[in-house]
């Protein structure tokens, strides 16, 4: 229980802190128990800036060296009814906090430092359990482990492409060829050939010529397609380890004799 002269002090720049000592905001207001005057909500400065203010319950608040230690989470402050710090909180306003923290609401009066009956939760019955680091629970821990979830994903693995370039080769091919030679053949002078021997003039110089053919190899290019290459590609299935490392809770207790048996 805090008492009204630590109060005062942690009004002059406290804080209040959680179970694990993180920081959850600066102290805005402290408001005591309107029966006995002792310190019974702190507003703690949340928020961007410490623009918004949430209320905790000091009933199990310790204090010291300048800070309000308390056993909820920041998150869970955080996300505390919204309600007014304007000076004063009703009765409506006390039982919307008493229950969102866990504690168990009545509508009389006592010196407790609440303004109603507050009770905590008993950590110690069947029904009921106490996290130390947060709000009451019942009577279990829960233990949590990660899982590897493994999947695919597609992605570019390369590219192909096809490429058209020129080369030279020499192609060599044998062709047929003919040409012309003079042989020379000689006829006795005869009544079928007298007319044309005697066609010519007397005896006198005279040439005859006979012109000769001859076939030679010629080339000449043609393009013409010749084939069509295509690509396609095919899905081949294989297979791929995948490692990773996955943080798991142990449960282990303390304070309890071993069986024997």
């Amino acid at each position: 229980m805090i008492t009204t002269d630590q109060a005062q002090d942690l009004l002059d720049g406290g804080i209040v802190v959680g179970p694990d000592s993180e920081k959850i905001g600066s102290i805005g207001q402290i408001y005591l128990d309107d029966q006995t005057g002792q310190p019974e909500w702190v507003t703690v400065k949340t928020g961007l800036f410490g623009t918004s203010e949430s209320f905790v319950p000091l009933a199990q608040a310790d204090a010291r060296a300048g800070e309000v230690r308390v056993p909820h989470d920041k998150s869970m402050i955080k996300d505390a009814p919204r309600i007014q710090a304007d000076g004063a909180l009703s009765p409506q306003e006390e039982a919307e906090l008493y229950t969102y923290y866990g504690y168990t609401y009545h509508d009389d009066q006592s010196d407790s430092g609440l303004s109603e009956t507050a009770e905590v939760p008993d950590a110690g019955s069947d029904d009921a359990g106490h996290d130390t680091s947060g709000p009451d629970t019942d009577n279990a821990m829960t233990r949590s482990e990660e899982q590897l979830k493994v999947g695919t994903e597609r992605r570019e693995s390369g590219r192909v492409r096809l490429r058209k370039y020129v080369v030279t080769e020499n192609v060599t091919q044998t062709v047929p060829v003919s040409h012309e030679e003079v042989r020379v053949e000689r006829e006795p002078i005869t009544d079928a050939n007298r007319d044309q021997a005697m066609a010519g003039g007397e005896i006198s110089d005279e040439e005859h010529e006979v012109i000769l053919h001859e076939e030679r190899p010629v080339t000449s290019k043609e393009t013409v397609p010749v084939e069509r290459v295509r690509m396609e590609t095919e899905t081949v299935t294989g297979e791929e380890q995948v490692s990773d490392e996955l943080r798991k809770e142990q449960i282990e207790t303390e304070g309890v004799e071993a069986d024997d048996r």
